[in-house]
């Protein structure tokens, strides 16, 4: 590492390894507890995936909520990109994004490529996702950066369902 960076010796890896597991795994409590010690709710590992990340995309709700009531932010993307709503929107975790949106996590908030919540949801038919999201605030009509769309993503990953839901709403209104 650079000059003026703190460096870790083994036992120090050990345990900031320990901590990234227990969020891939779930264990709560143990987090709960180095939250209190100081723990930073917002720590990433070397792929950029946060703590919340990968709770989150693990669907382990107790782990993602200590995180969040410590001060986890929720919005935060990882190095491909990637939103821990959008990777409960993928999983198809209906109480995992609303956990996230109660303490803050924003619907229209963009991953790297310009995709959101909403676009993930739809290309793999999370409805209830995208009823949750949408109530929320989800503009149904935004694009990403290629201009692709909620219903052109669906339609190129066969996502049947979202596609009418989309097609019926469009005509509702």
């Amino acid at each position: 590492m650079g000059e003026g960076r703190p460096q870790l010796d083994e036992e120090d890896l050990r345990q900031v390894r320990q901590i990234f597991e227990w969020c891939r795994t779930g264990a709560a409590e143990p987090l709960r507890s180095m939250l209190r010690q100081g723990l930073p709710a917002n720590l990433m590992n070397e792929k950029g995936d946060s703590l919340l990340m990968l709770a989150a995309y693990h669907g382990h709700h107790e782990a993602a909520r200590a995180l969040l009531e410590a001060g986890a932010e929720p919005d935060t993307a990882n190095d491909r990109g990637q939103t821990p709503l959008a990777g409960a929107a993928f999983k198809g975790d209906l109480a995992m994004a609303r956990l996230l949106i109660e303490h803050g996590a924003r619907p229209e908030a963009p991953m790297g490529d310009g995709k959101t919540a909403f676009m993930m949801a739809a290309m793999f038919n999370r409805l209830d996702i995208m009823q949750l999201l949408l109530e929320h605030g989800a503009d149904p009509d935004a694009r990403d950066y290629r201009g692709i769309g909620a219903i052109d993503a669906a339609q190129q990953t066969g996502a049947g369902e979202a596609v009418e839901w989309l097609r019926a709403r469009a005509t509702a209104q």
